[in-house]
């Protein structure tokens, strides 16, 4: 009996002593985050000012701030093939080859007109996020950054939002 009586206190000592510890299981990358944000910012008049995000999935996500036809919180959806042509055209026009930031100060800037407003812009493909912020007013940011920027714009269909111009 005191064998038996001993044998209950060791195997329950041990089981106390045992703290099952949770193992976080990988995480798989998100579909759900953005692969493609463009953030507008203001100029000295009436420039649309907004956010946008577009995931993987398709799903748009834009928020208008000023100068917008339609403000505040806006969803859509695009095909997920139309975001992955997206992304391979920025990457074919260079996107990931473009400096940091086209800003006053900034070495890649140029000559600087002022009250112009700003495109802030980030990619990610399947191995690297990109960012790239781009002042209107720098002389020597490359012409194919504007269009891809627009390019953005016409696949997420933010013309709903901002209202024709």
């Amino acid at each position: 009996m005191r064998a038996t009586f001993l044998t209950m206190l060791a195997v329950g000592a041990l089981a106390g002593c045992h703290h099952a510890t949770p193992v976080a299981e990988p995480k798989p990358e998100s579909i759900l985050s953005p692969v493609i944000t463009l953030e507008r910012t203001a100029c000295m008049g009436r420039c649309p000012v907004y956010t946008l995000a577009i995931e993987r999935t398709g799903a748009v996500r834009f928020d208008g701030k000023q100068f917008v036809q339609h403000a505040g919180p806006h969803n859509a959806n695009i095909p997920p093939t139309a975001v992955d042509s997206l992304v391979a055209e920025l990457t074919a026009g260079g996107f990931f080859d473009f400096v940091d930031r086209y800003s006053y100060g900034a070495p890649a800037c140029g000559r600087y007109a002022t009250d112009l407003p700003s495109a802030i812009v980030s990619v990610t493909d399947s191995i690297r996020t990109k960012r790239v912020e781009h002042d209107y007013g720098c002389t020597d940011a490359p012409a194919v950054l504007a269009r891809l920027e627009k390019r953005i714009d016409e696949v997420a269909g933010t013309a709903t939002w901002i209202g024709e111009r």
